[in-house]
């Protein structure tokens, strides 16, 4: 609750609030690049430093000391325990459990807010507080919920296809009902406890209900769906508490995320309502009339001898990453064979697919982490036309991105989504632990193709061997 402060003090604390949210600004700015991400990283947390030094002199600390020493401490224990601790193979599933812990962060502060509201008025809440807070309520449950569901799902806790049953639709639409008639009956004064209450626990059944329909593959766009929810949260929280912190950091951070969320969508070649009603996934589709690749294909494998001369002989490589490289934690193996080679004069590239791993950005995280130069990270749209003047194109893991199906399989799922178009090149080396599909359960028919050659085994190991290997081979 803040207290009432004037004169030079709050004069203080507003031009600090201005202050951070330049900083918030120019922070998220600088991360549009990972040359100066680490940066932004630095601005962004100078500015909610200010922000809550700024809300302590708000509160006159007295009054808040436990929240400050016990709560900010406790938080930032756990989250510096976690951030150092997880492993960068599980960012995506940190990224969602930590982006559940501010929707509900926002949902818990708006409840409160809003009771203290009802008392403090004897239950005439003005308006405007009254739809901000169980607006935040609502929100902010389903990003918790929705952001737990995801987290299972990504560790593997549960299935990660989708989960779907009769009358999902009708279901869910009913819980939405629930929650908007909720709102409606808190924002007229209407039994306004019952009804907040109704709309927060409608909320968050409908979070994990919105989420269990997702498959595996959808799931970088269900995160940053996620994410701008908890933006939206945090700012109507913003306009619950009168904060202009809150309202300028949750308006970049639900902003971003609904940009974010279209353009994954669109590099998927599918709407977002498709990926959130589309089911993608719900059933395995290897060796279903669907996929173009026949019974008795016939799959080439090769030695970690003949893949590592093809690589050796190449003019140029160009690497592919996927969650394959991901689960292996090959990034740094594969930043040294791509030393050896350029040594042995070969040019090297990498290809980053939008939605390839189980986050925005994944592959560019891990391969930063290995220290790759940015530069030779390239995107699609660059590096498809490449594909035909490359020698070898090396596949880390990087099953459903490279599907060729996509192109021209009209029966299958992921037809027209756009693609890496590694078939062109003169040779593709598949590096995989077995002919399994990949998370969308979908046969690849490019491990079929004439010019591509199979390397089976943990993708650390073989790319470890193949380091080895062209090292032993003589200019």
């Amino acid at each position: 609750m803040e207290t009432a402060i004037g004169g030079p003090t709050q004069l203080l604390i507003t031009t600090a609030y201005l202050l951070t949210g330049i900083c918030f600004i120019v922070g998220l700015r600088l991360m549009n690049s990972p040359a100066t991400a680490r940066q932004g990283n630095t601005v962004s947390i100078a500015g909610m430093t200010i922000a809550l030094v700024a809300t302590g002199f708000q509160l006159n600390f007295a009054a808040a000391w436990w929240i400050g020493l016990i709560g900010l401490g406790a938080g930032a224990a756990v989250g510096i325990y976690f951030a150092r601790a997880v492993k960068m193979t599980a960012m995506p599933q940190m990224v969602a459990i930590f982006n559940g812990c501010g929707g509900g962060a926002a949902a818990m502060v708006a409840s409160a807010e809003y009771l203290r509201q009802l008392d403090a008025t004897h239950g005439n809440v003005p308006i405007d507080l009254a739809i901000a807070s169980v607006l935040t309520a609502v929100i902010g449950a389903i990003s918790f919920t929705g952001s737990i569901i995801a987290f299972l799902k990504l560790q593997e806790l549960m299935t990660g296809r989708p989960i779907v049953y009769p009358g999902q639709q009708i279901v869910n639409a009913i819980l939405a009902l629930i929650a908007v008639a909720g709102i409606v009956a808190v924002s007229i004064g209407y039994q306004p406890v019952p009804a907040f209450f109704a709309s927060l626990v409608a909320a968050a059944i409908l979070g994990v209900l919105f989420v269990l329909p997702i498959g595996g593959a959808d799931m970088p766009v269900i995160i940053s769906l996620l994410n701008s929810f908890t933006g939206l949260a945090a700012a109507l929280t913003g306009f619950a508490l009168s904060n202009d912190v809150l309202i300028i950091a949750g308006a970049l951070v639900g902003a971003s995320g609904t940009l974010l969320t279209l353009m994954m969508g669109k590099a998927m070649n599918r709407s977002v309502a498709n990926v959130l009603f589309g089911a993608f996934g719900s059933a395995p589709a290897a060796g279903s009339g669907g996929s173009s690749v026949s019974a008795d294909a016939t799959i080439r494998e090769s030695s970690i001898d003949d893949v590592a001369h093809m690589l050796a002989e190449a003019r140029q490589v160009v690497i592919v990453p996927g969650y394959g490289m991901a689960v292996a934690q090959a990034q740094h193996a594969v930043r040294e064979l791509a030393d050896q080679l350029e040594a042995k004069g070969v040019e090297v590239k990498y290809a980053i697919h939008p939605v390839a791993g189980r986050m925005p950005g994944h592959m560019n995280v891990l391969l930063a982490e290995a220290n790759v130069p940015y530069p030779a990270l390239i995107d699609m749209e660059e590096i498809n036309p490449e594909f035909p003047k490359t020698d070898v194109a090396l596949v880390i893991g990087a099953n459903d991105v490279t599907n060729p199906d996509a192109r021209t399989n009209t029966s299958s799922p992921i037809y027209g989504m756009p693609i890496l178009d590694v078939d062109a090149a003169t040779k593709v080396v598949v590096m995989k632990r077995s002919m399994k599909p990949g998370f969308a359960g979908i046969d690849n028919p490019l491990y079929a193709l004439e010019n591509t050659s199979m390397l089976f085994g943990d993708a650390k190991a073989s790319v470890d061997k193949l380091v080895t290997a062209v090292k032993a081979i003589q200019e």
